[in-house]
């Protein structure tokens, strides 16, 4: 059992299911809304029969045209794909009261994986650095969690942030809509950072954004004289707190608000959360906000 996941919390969170915000793209059968349109209103395409399908779904004209079995889909009948995109800087190390945020995003990522396989849609991972991108693609089976477990627990944030690129990477290589949830603490260049959501944007990906910070980067609680390190490049500087407190909280509160905008502008969904933040009713309310009103 991996220390980021929590079995009492999972049992707890299962009721609820992972919506999409928008009309997915899938391969098998799902519950979630897809953008295809036949001639009627609700008919979206044709699918090969796999065993289990409801038989009187079948289409028997196609059969007889091709001899082959074919189910009729409809707009709800479509699965969604996720794609968890992890960052790995040096900067998600940092721990100063609580967890580390790379720790928190490891909890987040894992429980909502296991959520969607157990309800038949498929997750993926993505981890990036400055020097890595490493992958374990979308998969709905039981088996494959473990493979997206153990490569969260395994991985070790080091040097500058790879998130620019790894967004714009599944970006392109995305084939069908996706959900795609990015678990960071954004120190990267802003502009960047908006073309990048701008380009998922534009491929019409679902964009949940989970913006990771440590109570003392938000609070700035320090009494004395700090030696301050940068995760990602190793540089240093030594500061009195109470001398640079205020502009620090200036170019922060300017900074959040920047990312904050960048993603709502790339209709992006957008929590800044703090890791010591309880879990649970963050979860619960990021996966209550997400369902149709009519099942709220």
């Amino acid at each position: 059992m991996h220390s980021f996941l929590d079995n009492s919390l999972l049992s707890r969170l299962g009721s609820l299911p992972i919506e999409s915000r928008v009309p997915m793209m899938g391969n098998v059968a799902g519950k979630h809304r897809s953008p295809h349109r036949g001639s009627s209103v609700e008919f979206a395409e044709y699918r090969k029969y796999v065993p289990g399908d409801d038989t009187r779904r079948l289409d028997w004209k196609a059969f007889a045209r091709s001899d082959r079995f074919y189910i009729k889909e409809f707009e709800a009948d479509t699965n969604l794909r996720a794609y968890f995109v992890v960052d790995a800087s040096g900067s998600m190390n940092f721990a100063g009261k609580g967890v580390s945020k790379i720790h928190y995003a490891r909890q987040i990522a894992a429980s909502l994986a296991y959520l969607l396989v157990n309800q038949g849609d498929a997750a993926g991972l993505s981890i990036c650095t400055d020097k890595l991108h490493l992958e374990v693609p979308p998969s709905r089976r039981a088996a494959h969690l473990e493979r997206f477990f153990s490569t969260l627990a395994k991985l070790e944030p080091t040097g500058e942030t790879g998130l620019i690129n790894a967004l714009h990477t599944i970006a392109e290589k995305i084939g069908q809509r996706a959900f795609v949830v990015i678990l960071s603490d954004f120190f990267t260049e802003t502009e960047a950072l908006s073309e990048a959501l701008q380009h998922l944007r534009y491929r019409k990906h679902d964009i949940s954004a989970f913006h990771l910070m440590d109570p003392q980067e938000i609070g700035f609680d320090f009494e004395r004289p700090h030696r301050f390190v940068d995760l990602e490049d190793g540089t240093a500087i030594v500061a009195e707190p109470t001398l640079i407190a205020e502009e620090y909280n200036n170019a922060l509160s300017e900074f959040l608000k920047t990312v904050r905008n960048k993603c709502h502008d790339a209709s992006a969904d957008y929590q800044l959360v703090t890791t010591d933040t309880p879990l649970e009713p963050l979860l619960r309310e990021f996966l209550t906000a997400r369902l149709p009103k009519s099942k709220h």
